[in-house]
């Protein structure tokens, strides 16, 4: 019987892949409990130990609606030293906004609903007015910090569990006022795990043929199982940065009982089993699921991968033909 890893051949540079870990802002504010600001530190440590080096590590709201993210100043503190990581933090609003940039965020990412009804839930203003945000974070930016880089995440753009179908040209069309209104980048959002793989492929291609070199990331749930298929056709459509979750921690509260977002572990194991690079020691990426669940004792946590373990003679960092 053939040895299922027979040939080794080593990487290309030009064969990678940038995974953005986002659980410990869409992870933890997804869950009741409020994990520890030192086990956070823990956890963001063991993530970059990895080598994971871009992280959302908060997101700037007022802490009575998310207690989970009251200390965001000081975790960001935390993660800005350690070297060549890239600092995210989601904000909503300009206020947000405001107090990201003065705790010294690299990237800002703003939630922005393709479904007007998600736009309502979610940020308590219209799409058309969370355009205007937008611009007021863009102007706020400018004026005070403008090296920063900003980043619309289009939610909803796959499906609503609120409002249902979203017009794939009302998607395009957000994501072209996105881009109008300064900022950098422009990725997708499964916010509900509606998506499937060809639909996946034609928004991506619609959104590049829109908006160009501005296409961003692919942030995909694995609410019914389609988180992996649906990156691998983003993938195919020339997305290279995608959202992840360690354990697949987090989700979207419409969708309760279902795992959330795409799990960090078995993305990762994907991109290098087919020989795609993402500079992160898979080993090391399951064990930092240590400090996750010690923050959160408890707390389900999902991947195929880390329950499996690694398929023997599985070598990282080579591509396996």
């Amino acid at each position: 019987m053939p040895h299922p890893f027979p040939q080794n051949i080593a990487l290309s540079t030009s064969s990678a892949v940038l995974i953005s870990e986002v659980g410990p802002r869409d992870g933890l504010q997804s869950v009741k409990a409020t994990m520890p600001t030192a086990d956070k530190k823990r956890w963001i440590t063991a993530l970059y130990d990895a080598g994971v080096r871009e992280i959302e590590v908060a997101s700037f709201v007022p802490a009575r609606l998310l207690p989970q993210m009251a200390d965001a100043a000081e975790v960001v503190r935390h993660a800005l030293g350690l070297p060549g990581l890239t600092v995210m933090a989601l904000v909503p609003n300009a206020r947000g906004a405001s107090a990201a940039l003065a705790a010294g965020v690299h990237k800002l990412t703003i939630p922005v609903s393709a479904s007007a009804a998600h736009s309502l839930a979610n940020v308590r203003k219209t799409r058309e007015e969370m355009i205007d945000e937008v611009r007021r974070i863009v102007e706020l930016r400018d004026s005070s910090a403008p090296g920063v880089a900003i980043e619309a995440g289009i939610s909803t753009a796959f499906g609503c569990t609120l409002q249902g179908l979203v017009p794939e040209d009302e998607v395009i069309r957000v994501a072209a006022q996105c881009v109008a209104a300064g900022v950098g980048e422009v990725g997708l959002s499964d916010t509900t795990g509606y998506a499937n793989p060809a639909q996946v492929r034609r928004l991506f291609k619609r959104l590049r043929a829109e908006i160009g070199d501005r296409s961003g990331a692919a942030h995909m749930h694995n609410t019914r199982g389609l988180g992996l298929a649906n990156c691998l056709a983003a993938h195919d459509e020339g997305v290279r940065t995608f959202d992840a979750s360690l354990g697949g921690l987090g989700g979207c509260p419409y969708a309760p009982g279902a795992s959330g977002n795409v799990v960090t572990e078995d993305l990762v194991f994907m991109f290098e089993a087919m020989g795609v690079a993402t500079g992160i020691d898979i080993r090391k990426l399951i064990a930092a699921r240590a400090p996750l669940q010690a923050g959160l004792p408890g707390e389900p946590v999902y991947g195929m991968t880390p329950e499996a373990g690694l398929p023997r003679g599985f070598a990282q960092g080579m591509m396996n033909v």
